[in-house]
């Protein structure tokens, strides 16, 4: 039993660096090491081959780790490339549906609550590739049955533009709110991924505003990158004033969910442990600065009348102080 709420989660996959073949096993022990992160999230079907339920519950107990949620991971089976829940064959979506229950229900084992949906290969390539109605109502039946599989635990989508698709289904927050007032049902809502907003074109505070007034944020993915791709830096290490902005909003929301560190250290040869302890300083830094700049009255005054140049100053005197 992990005695407090958890804070921080991490990536699982992200501590494979350095270690030769590693098991789901080594790599919670990995996360376990870093000072402050005391949650992780689990990939479905991949971190479950080899172990029951019970036996992960007992390693991450073992450790300290909490379960944050579990994803699922469609990628893994070839027969999703031409889309998981937009398939145009009925057998696949079925396949897919019947997957993600399997996934729910080990999670339930665990007491877990939380599903991510990532759909990155439901979408297109080419014009005329698909049926974009069909597809989107395939889609949506698909996300409704999963949702009705057990009412208890929550169903939450992860947009992003593309890839592996050249574009996908539901690539923004405004489709993938629209998916969830069709669908309509009440466990439901959204994960944020910062990278993912900012490849979308989006700004994060005005996606998580938009999120919680329409739906629920049910996930938060921080990391950083330039907007080109998916690049999953350190947090805070090219947008640190959107990523107060985010943290700003996500305080007056209220909420309190886990931060999920979503990044790739294996990608610049970093050492996973030392670049997920930067990323817990790092968030405990523009956390503190986002509570002080919540009630500056400069600030506050500044965003009522759209001054930006009084709100830069304004951020940027506690920001880089």
């Amino acid at each position: 039993m992990i005695p407090n709420k958890p804070r921080y989660a991490a990536r699982l996959n992200a501590f494979k660096l350095g270690l030769t073949k590693p098991t789901v096993a080594d790599l919670i022990a990995r996360i376990a090491e870093v000072e402050g992160i005391d949650a992780a999230d689990l990939n479905f079907p991949d971190h479950f081959e080899g172990y029951t339920p019970a036996e992960l519950s007992k390693i991450m107990g073992d450790h300290g780790i909490a379960l944050n949620g579990v994803a699922m991971r469609y990628y893994t089976d070839p027969g999703f490339r031409l889309g998981a829940f937009s398939n145009p064959s009925p057998k696949v979506r079925q396949a897919a549906v019947d997957v993600t229950k399997r996934g729910l229900d080990a999670m339930a084992m665990m007491g877990g609550k939380v599903m991510t949906l990532w759909m990155g290969q439901d979408g297109v390539d080419y014009a005329f590739q698909g049926n974009y109605a069909r597809m989107w109502e395939d889609s949506l039946e698909c996300i409704a049955q999963v949702c009705d599989h057990n009412r208890d635990v929550d169903i939450s989508l992860e947009y992003k533009p593309n890839e592996p698709r050249a574009f996908s289904l539901m690539p923004d927050i405004a489709t993938n709110l629209l998916a969830l007032r069709e669908v309509s049902r009440p466990n439901t809502g959204i994960t944020l991924d910062f990278c993912h907003v900012l490849f979308a074109g989006e700004i994060p505070a005005q996606s998580a505003q938009l999120a919680a007034r329409h739906s629920r944020i049910l996930g938060v993915h921080l990391n950083d990158g330039y907007g080109k791709r998916d690049d999953g830096l350190m947090v805070g290490s090219v947008h640190p004033m959107q990523t107060v902005e985010l943290f700003v909003e996500l305080d007056r929301q209220g909420f309190d969910g886990v931060i999920y560190f979503d990044t790739f250290p294996d990608h610049a040869g970093l050492n996973p442990v030392a670049e997920a302890a930067a990323n817990v300083e790092m968030t405990d830094r523009l956390r503190a600065t986002a509570k002080r700049l919540a009630s500056d009255p400069v600030l506050v005054a500044a965003t009522e009348v759209q001054d930006a140049a009084a709100a830069f100053r304004a951020v940027a005197a506690q920001l880089y102080r």
